[in-house]
């Protein structure tokens, strides 16, 4: 049985995952609004999600430790969805490859913005400073992975030869070169995207004794060179 607290957020966060989806899926993706029934349905999955946190019982999400995978969840779903699709769809609009690279420049420039804004709001809503530096430093190397150039690979319809597969060696990806001294093949971008990823994990879910410990060593450290 679910327990009575948890119960509304529940309820509201299936509504809006549903009415979210009945939006993306069975509605067209037009830029104009077509009437005001259908602008209305589009604010359901907000109105829904909102009331779902709204209603969220802090000390049940605690206890279930909802905000070490809530968080990258909803930072994943930005960064391995919209954002592939925003450089797939910018990069036929841009025209050139200087206004490709800007706009490339600005998206992943505002991803650790949005990693902090995230975090300061759980922080500002209680979240303990521990659970701030794993999210935040996971999620970073989340960012980090490449995971987002296998994505741009995979979630979009590509026509041009070049990209239809994944291609052999990965030279855009200069983030993975500084590391490697050169640019990474296929199965090199993988491993380091294994490894980005396990570190991530391993951020997320290490025991919260270990980061206790740590803070405890500097405040120590700290202490005694005083």
């Amino acid at each position: 049985m679910i327990p009575r607290k948890p119960l509304g957020f529940l309820i509201f966060a299936a509504l809006a995952a549903a009415s979210a989806a009945f939006v993306w899926f069975g509605l067209p993706h037009d830029r104009e609004v077509k009437s005001l029934g259908i602008f209305l349905v589009k604010l359901l999955p907000f109105v829904f999600a909102t009331e779902a946190v709204a209603r969220l019982d802090v000390e049940w999400a605690k206890r279930i430790r909802l905000a070490v995978w809530s968080v990258p969840v909803a930072f994943l779903v930005y960064f391995l969805y919209f954002v592939p699709k925003i450089f797939f769809f910018g990069g036929v609009a841009a025209g050139t490859r200087e206004a490709f690279y800007g706009l490339y420049y600005h998206v992943l420039t505002v991803t650790p913005f949005l990693i902090m804004g995230m975090t300061l709001a759980f922080r500002l809503g209680g979240g303990s400073a521990a659970l701030v530096r794993r999210l935040s430093y996971g999620m970073l190397l989340l960012m980090l992975s490449g995971l987002e150039d296998l994505a741009f690979l995979t979630v979009n319809d590509h026509t041009d030869p070049a990209w239809a597969t994944i291609p052999e060696v990965w030279d855009w990806a200069s983030h993975m070169t500084v590391f490697l001294g050169h640019p990474p093949t296929k199965y090199e971008a993988y491993a380091f995207i294994a490894v980005h990823v396990v570190l991530a994990l391993a951020v997320f879910f290490s025991p919260q004794r270990w980061w206790d410990s740590l803070r405890l060593r500097f405040v120590r450290t700290r202490t005694e060179s005083a």
